[in-house]
């Protein structure tokens, strides 16, 4: 299933990866977050990619869900963002990436990371043992990754590019001492701890479920987590598919 979600992943690259290269137009959507043309396709090549590798297995995509409503979520599915970084799409930074992860009984059991304009790929799973494994691929070399202790030096604490409070996440890291302050795009953040580049991703905003379960999974195989500001961990497949306020810690 790894391997299809690489290979979907993959071909959705290749179609918004053309499209960047043009003077792509920008709609609203009903919520008024922007959308492209390289949302939807990315999200056609995705599904009928897994379709065709795992019939059996249902996914819930967020450009899909934004057209006809949310569907219920069942015990196994596929959850994908097509498209994470819109924004970062539009203004053309690179910090985009196509989100694809497996849910189980509520846990991300499986996911795939990839920046098309940045040449990475993130992906990471846990088997039916327990036991997990994280990477990430560049230039056509795969290395393993895993998250750091944090250094004796501070946090290393990343934020959203695109979003984000600064005087709530200054409440939030009273008290802890940061040694330094990084921003990203899309869930290239929860990969800079997967990596063991970061430490610390506070999110005192508003997600939906696809928006990081991809990146959760990779976090979660490479030794991290993300939980609610109670200490729970994330679950998926809640009603609405939104996420309470977060923080994704490395080990």
């Amino acid at each position: 299933m790894l391997d299809a979600a690489i290979e979907a992943a993959r071909r959705a690259a290749t179609v918004i990866l053309q499209i960047y290269a043009t003077d792509f137009q920008v709609r609203s959507k009903d919520d008024a977050s922007p959308v492209t043309l390289a949302d939807e396709a990315a999200e056609a090549a995705i599904l009928e990619t897994l379709a065709q590798r795992f019939p059996e297995v249902p996914a819930i995509s967020e450009e899909a869900a934004s057209r006809g409503g949310l569907p219920s979520a069942p015990a196994r599915f596929w959850l994908i963002d097509p498209l994470d970084g819109t924004k970062e799409f539009i203004s053309r930074n690179g910090e985009f990436t196509v989100n694809i992860a497996l849910i189980e009984q509520g846990r991300p059991r499986l996911g795939v990371v990839l920046a098309p304009a940045l040449g990475r790929l993130y992906a990471g799973c846990e088997a039916a043992d327990g036991s997990c494994q994280a990477f990430v691929e560049e230039a056509g070399e795969r290395r393993p990754i895993h998250c750091r202790a944090v250094p004796e030096a501070g946090l290393t604490v990343v934020s959203s590019r695109s979003h984000g409070d600064a005087a709530a996440l200054d409440a939030f890291l009273a008290g802890r001492r940061v040694a330094a302050s990084v921003s990203a795009g899309s869930s290239l953040k929860l990969c800079l701890l997967a990596a063991g580049e970061a430490d610390l991703y506070p999110r005192l905003g508003r997600t939906m479920e696809w928006d990081i379960a991809a990146g959760h999974a990779v976090l979660r195989a490479a030794g991290g987590e993300v939980r609610d500001l109670d200490g729970v961990p994330l679950r998926y497949g809640k009603p609405g598919l939104d996420n309470p306020h977060f923080a994704a810690t490395g080990i």
